[in-house]
């Protein structure tokens, strides 16, 4: 039974248990709908209690359900049923009541509600606006200037600013319940004015043109934030009926989108990817002090990430001026987060006396994790892991965060080789959102199911991949780059290749990046191939190289840049130089350079998935957006293929 009736007097207490959210599916609306007109005309019931069980209200709509056609009764339909009962509704709400949860609560005459609850209208982040009158009643009940971050901006608000804002009629400490049917003991049947009744006072002359900047620059290009902030204004120039009818159909419209099938899609990939079915019933190590090998920009990161979490940390680096410089570069992160606001001067300096450091690797003996973050050679880090497995606990994970060496290499001989596993982390790793997990043979699963707890704690997304050169993102993006390359050795401009990208939703192209990371970086990987005599072919990065032009760092690279500006602007001696290896220009479209790679990208993925390196393509994805900066809005590549298989 998805809902179920009690009865306290003459109070009814209509229950929403529908694990694991409480979602408004069909079922639920329909008997909620049925329980309306049921409860109307019974004389017995003086006014309804509704509530959710287990830890929330009501998470919000059934999304597995957006992909087929509305089924009655709709959510706008049960809402108006609700909203026009004879006999008054109280939403009790506890934990979270998001999207429809909170536009059913808008529904209902009053509102109760726990101080420490969160209500909100995520919608815009799946790529389409409340559908359900939430755009017309929240600004009707706390004003078009509070209404607007909730709506279009995924504010959310807890019981205690809600109450402040109107948006609540109480706020219960505790023995929610109970205290809401006092309450609704009280009412003898009262029934304050409806939502579409309220008046809606229209803002200061400059809100909407200063909203609607704000919020543009906050959605990047998303469609649903700015409909949703439209809709909103649509009703108070129209009225509250035409207002329902445009957000129910900007709401459809925007359902039926790419954008919004490619931010649904993503949801359940990131809503999956931290719970492994295999390490059901699994648990993980405890870990509260955390080791970090190496004091440079990855080690500082990650450090300042396991920090950040509340992980007490020590850094240890090869002497005690590289420890005093790694630990100030932490510092200077925590620092930096309290200047921008982001946390306060308290709490950036209990974070940096949470990391301390050590010269040399004995003082990492307490640890119950160490992270390894050196310079990416092997013999150097077997060299680090063969001492910490003797320094630190049988019992203790090593792992080590290598981009592309095999980590089955590194670990090679070392004592209980179970508790050793790859986690590689992406720069600057307290900001990056992706860790990329990575088991070796024989691993232990407490030792996997920690990591992926790890990840959790972090807030990363994590993804786990199977053992190749690079792994499942820098395999892909080795790819990626060796076809725009193709591209540019056929005489497409590296201008207009990486124009296509920031076109498609990338924030830079191929040829940008590089000069981002460094053009020597890899340089040097190919040298060292060519010093194994292995046959790699000259390329117009080498040229460039060979030339002085590494990149921003140099001040060009691909591109010139000015002292202190990391903008690109173009540069006829890159031309010049890489005119040997590079076909007379011939220009192409900017969507068939987009979907060339693309396809190239999802190429290589499927042979990743092909070869058992991802779980699953939706992985991949993942690992695209939440790593390489593959636009949100467009899904991943495994997305675009398979959506362009099916139309």
């Amino acid at each position: 039974m998805t809902v179920t009736l009690d009865q306290h007097g003459t109070i009814a207490v209509v229950t929403i248990d529908n694990p694991p959210v409480n979602a408004l599916a069909t079922p639920v609306r329909a008997q909620l709908f049925d329980l309306a007109a049921q409860l109307d005309n019974d004389p017995g019931v003086s006014a309804v209690v509704l509530r959710g069980a287990g830890k929330l209200f009501v998470g919000g709509a059934d999304i597995t359900e957006f992909d087929r056609p509305p089924e009655a009764p709709t959510l706008p339909e049960l809402i108006n049923r609700i909203e026009g009962a004879k006999k008054p509704w109280i939403a009790a709400i506890h934990g979270t009541a998001l999207g429809g949860g909170l536009e059913l609560a808008l529904g209902c005459h009053y509102r109760i509600a726990t101080p420490v609850c969160t209500m909100g209208l995520p919608e815009v982040g799946l790529g389409f606006i409340p559908g359900a009158g939430g755009t017309q009643r929240l600004p009707r009940l706390i004003g078009l200037e509070a209404a607007a971050p909730v709506v279009a901006e995924r504010l959310v608000l807890d019981g205690i600013q809600a109450a402040k804002l109107g948006l609540i009629t109480g706020v219960v400490e505790a023995n929610l319940l109970d205290e809401v049917i006092e309450f609704a003991q009280t009412l003898n049947g009262h029934l304050p004015p409806l939502p579409s009744a309220r008046p809606l006072p229209a803002p200061t002359p400059d809100f909407w043109d200063v909203a609607t900047a704000r919020i543009a620059k906050g959605s990047k290009g998303q469609a649903a934030p700015i409909a949703a902030l439209a809709a909103m204004r649509f009703g108070l120039e129209h009225g509250f009926a035409a207002g329902l009818r445009h957000e129910r159909e900007t709401f459809l419209r925007l359902r039926a989108s790419e954008e919004s099938a490619a931010l649904r899609h993503l949801f359940f990939a990131e809503r999956a990817a931290p719970r492994p079915a295999e390490l059901r019933g699994t648990a993980p190590r405890e870990v509260r002090t955390v080791g970090v090998v190496g004091g440079g920009t990855m080690g500082v990161g990650i450090a300042a990430a396991f920090r950040n979490a509340g992980f007490a940390v020590i850094l240890s680096e090869r002497d005690e001026s590289l420890v005093e410089r790694g630990l100030a570069n932490i510092n200077a992160v925590f620092t930096a987060a309290a200047q921008r606001g982001l946390i306060t001067e308290k709490e950036a300096a209990d974070r940096a006396s949470g990391v301390t450091g050590c010269a040399g690797l004995e003082g990492l003996a307490p640890c119950d994790l160490v992270v390894e973050a050196v310079f990416e050679d092997l013999s150097v880090k077997r060299s680090v892991f063969a001492e910490l497995a003797m320094i630190c606990r049988s019992d203790a994970l090593l792992a080590t965060n290598t981009s592309y060496i095999d980590p089955r290499l590194i670990a090679e001989g070392l004592p209980a080789p179970e508790r050793f596993i790859g986690l590689h982390f992406f720069s600057p790793a307290h900001v990056m959102k992706l860790l990329e997990i990575v088991p070796l043979p024989g691993y232990a699963p407490e030792v996997l199911a920690t990591a992926f707890d790890i990840a959790r704690r972090l807030g990363k997304v994590p993804v786990r991949s199977g053992i190749c050169d690079g792994f499942i993102g820098n395999r892909i993006l080795k790819r990626y780059r060796a076809e725009a390359e193709n591209m540019l050795r056929s005489g497409v401009p590296h201008s207009e290749i990486d124009a296509a990208m920031r076109r498609f939703g990338f924030a830079m192209g191929p040829f940008e990046m590089q000069d981002m990371a460094g053009l020597d970086i890899s340089f040097m990987n190919r040298e060292a191939a060519r010093a194994r005599g292995e046959d790699v072919p000259e390329t117009p990065g080498d040229l460039l190289v060979r030339a002085g032009r590494k990149g921003i760092k140099t001040g060009s690279g691909w591109y010139d840049y000015l002292p202190g500006d990391r903008t690109p602007r173009p540069s006829s001696e890159a031309v010049r130089i890489i005119a040997p290896l590079v076909a007379q220009s011939s220009p192409c479209p900017a969507d068939e350079i987009a979907a060339h790679l693309i396809a190239a990208m999802a190429a290589e993925g499927q042979s990743i998935l092909d070869e058992g390196i991802a779980k699953s393509s939706s992985d991949i994805d993942l690992v695209q957006v939440h790593g390489y900066g593959f636009p949100r809005t467009k899904g991943g590549p495994m997305f675009q293929t398979a959506r362009k298989a099916k139309s």
